[in-house]
C-alpha cells in the first residue's frame, strides 16, 4: 500500500489539467492526470486513486456520468468536480451524488488544499 495518496485529475483542458496536477504534486500528494473520463477508467490508475477531481463539462462523458459509471462498478472515492461553466442545476446533481467540493475555475491553492483534505478525511466539503 503507498503512504501518499494518489490523485487523479480528469480534465479535457489540457492547461488546466497540467496546472492542477502541478498544484497536487506541490501540495505532496501524487498527481495523474487523464484527458478524458475514458482514459482514467481503463487505466491502472482507477484502483490506486484516493480522490478524484474531475471537470464536469467535457466531450464524450461529463464528470457527472463519470461518477456514476465509477458508483455503477462499486468504486467509492471521493471526487472533486472542477467547472468553468458554473452552474446551479449541474451543482446540486454534483452535492447530490456525494461530492466533496464543487470548484468554479480557476481556483486557487488553498481552496483545493482543503477540498483535497477533506475528501481524504471525508468529512465534507466546499463549494464557490
Amino acid at each position: 500500500m503507498r503512504d501518499t495518496p494518489v490523485i487523479s485529475i480528469v480534465d479535457d483542458d489540457e492547461s488546466s489539467r497540467i496546472g492542477t496536477a502541478s498544484l497536487v504534486r506541490s501540495l505532496g500528494f501524487v498527481a495523474h492526470a487523464f484527458s478524458s473520463a475514458r482514459s482514467f477508467l481503463h487505466s491502472e490508475q482507477l484502483t490506486e486513486t484516493s480522490c478524484l477531481i474531475s471537470d464536469v463539462q467535457m466531450p464524450n462523458m461529463s464528470g457527472i456520468q463519470l461518477h456514476d459509471v465509477l458508483h455503477a462498478r462499486g468504486y467509492k472515492m471521493p471526487i472533486i468536480f472542477v467547472t468553468a461553466y458554473p452552474d446551479n442545476n449541474v451543482r446540486t446533481q454534483a452535492f447530490g451524488r456525494g461530492a466533496v467540493c464543487f470548484l468554479n475555475k480557476p481556483f486557487d491553492g488553498d481552496r483545493l488544499s482543503r477540498c483535497i483534505e477533506a475528501a481524504l478525511k471525508n468529512d465534507g466539503g466546499d463549494s464557490d
